[in-house]
C-alpha cells in the first residue's frame, strides 16, 4: 500500500517475476526459430518471415493458456499464490507478443497490397458462412483488440477510475479472446500443420483451462448458496488460525470469516483495491491482508488503518449449537462490530 501516486510499484518479487517471464519468452522464441523449420514439411520451406510470426503466435497462444490457469491453480492450491500476484504483467507481455505476430502477418502477406493493408486483410476471405475456411483473420483480430484493451486498462488508475465493478467485468473479455484464439489457431495453423507435436500441445493447453477451471469451481467452499437471515459457516476449530473460510451468501456475496485465536470476524471477501479474495489472505499485524497487493482492513470495523482510507462491509457472527453463525446481511462498510470470543476453538 502507498499514500502517494507512481505508476508501477516495484519490488523484489515482481522484479523477478518479470525476469523469469521474459527469459521464458525468449528461450521458447530462441528454440522454436532454431528448430522450427526443421520440424515443418519439408516439402513446403518455411520462409524466416513465416517461421516468426508462427513463433511469436504460438508463444501468445501458451502465454494466454497460462494466465487462464493460474486463477484456478491458484485457488486449488495456496502455493500457486505467488503466480497471481503479478498476472496483469503477464497478461502486459501477451499482448505485446500477440501484437509482434499481426505485424510480422501483415507486413508479410500485405506489405504490398494494392490497397490499405488492414482492408486487404479483412477483404481476404469472407467466407462467414462456412466452419472450415471461415475468416480467422477477423477471429484474431477480435482477441488482439481485447488483449490489447486489458493491458491499456491493467493499471490501477482505471480501476479507480472505472470502478471494481466495471473494471472486472471489462477484464473478463480474455475468456472471448481466448476462445477468438483457440478458434483461430484450430480453424487456421492446424488445418495445414503436417507434424502433429503442437496440435497435442494446443490441445492440451485448451482441455487444461478447462478442466481447472470446473476443478476450482467445484472445489470452491461457496459454491452452493446458503438460505436464511443466519447462515451456518462451519466449527470454530474448521477454520486455521490467522486464517479464514469463505462463505456464499443468500444475494450472492462472499463473506470472509477470520479467526485470530479466540476471536471471530466477518467481512466481505471483496478487497476494495481491485476486488482481490480477502478471504484467501491471512492476518498480519492484527490487520486481514489482501493476497494481490497486500491491502489490509482492521478484524473489528473492516476499516484500513490510517492513513489509509480503504473500508469493507462487516458482518455479525454468532454461536449456535457449536457452529459459527454469520448475518446474510452486511453492514455498512467501516461498521464496527465487537468479534466473537470462543473458549476452546477446537
Amino acid at each position: 500500500m502507498s499514500v502517494r501516486f507512481v505508476p508501477v510499484q516495484w519490488n523484489r518479487n515482481k522484479w523477478v517475476y518479470d525476469g523469469l517471464l521474459l527469459a521464458a519468452v525468449m528461450a521458447y522464441l530462441t528454440l522454436f526459430l532454431g528448430y522450427g523449420a526443421g520440424a515443418a514439411d519439408a516439402t513446403r520451406p518455411v520462409d524466416g518471415a513465416i517461421l516468426r510470426m508462427r513463433a511469436f503466435g504460438s508463444c501468445a497462444y501458451f502465454l494466454l493458456t497460462l494466465i487462464l490457469c493460474i486463477g484456478p491453480l491458484a485457488r486449488l492450491d495456496r502455493r500457486f499464490l505467488p503466480l497471481l500476484y503479478n498476472r496483469r504483467h503477464f497478461g502486459v507481455l501477451t499482448a505485446a507478443v500477440a501484437l509482434t505476430h499481426a505485424v510480422y502477418v501483415v507486413n508479410w502477406y500485405f506489405a504490398f497490397a494494392p490497397t490499405p493493408q488492414l482492408e486487404a486483410l479483412l477483404a481476404s476471405n469472407t467466407s462467414y458462412g462456412q466452419l472450415l475456411g471461415f475468416p480467422i483473420e477477423a477471429l484474431g483480430i477480435f482477441a488482439l483488440l481485447c488483449l490489447l484493451v486489458l493491458a491499456a486498462s491493467s493499471h490501477d488508475f482505471w480501476l479507480s477510475f472505472l470502478g471494481a465493478p466495471v473494471w472486472k467485468r471489462l477484464h473478463l473479455l480474455i475468456y472471448p479472446a481466448y476462445l477468438a484464439v483457440v478458434a483461430h489457431v484450430a480453424l487456421g495453423a492446424l488445418q495445414d500443420a503436417k507434424n502433429p507435436g503442437f496440435a497435442i500441445f494446443f490441445g492440451a493447453g485448451a482441455m487444461a483451462v478447462s478442466v481447472l477451471h470446473l476443478a476450482a469451481w467445484w472445489r470452491a467452499p461457496s459454491r452452493r448458496r446458503a438460505k436464511g437471515d443466519w447462515v451456518a459457516v462451519c466449527a470454530p476449530g474448521d477454520i486455521a488460525d490467522q486464517r479464514a473460510r469463505i462463505i456464499r451468501l443468500p444475494d450472492g456475496d462472499r463473506a470472509a470469516v477470520f479467526r485470530d485465536g479466540t476471536a471471530y470476524s466477518a467481512l466481505s471477501n471483496a478487497c476494495a483495491h481491485q476486488g482481490g479474495p480477502l478471504g484467501e489472505g491471512r492476518i498480519i499485524d492484527g490487520c486481514v491482508t489482501c493476497p494481490w497487493h497486500g491491502f489490509q482492513y482492521r478484524m473489528r470495523d473492516g476499516c484500513s488503518p490510517a492513513p489509509f482510507t480503504e473500508k469493507v462491509p462487516t458482518y455479525n457472527l454468532r454461536l449456535r449449537d457449536g457452529v459459527i453463525e454469520i448475518a446474510a446481511k452486511a453492514n455498512p462498510p467501516g461498521t464496527a462490530v465487537d468479534p466473537l470470543t470462543v473458549g476452546d476453538p477446537a
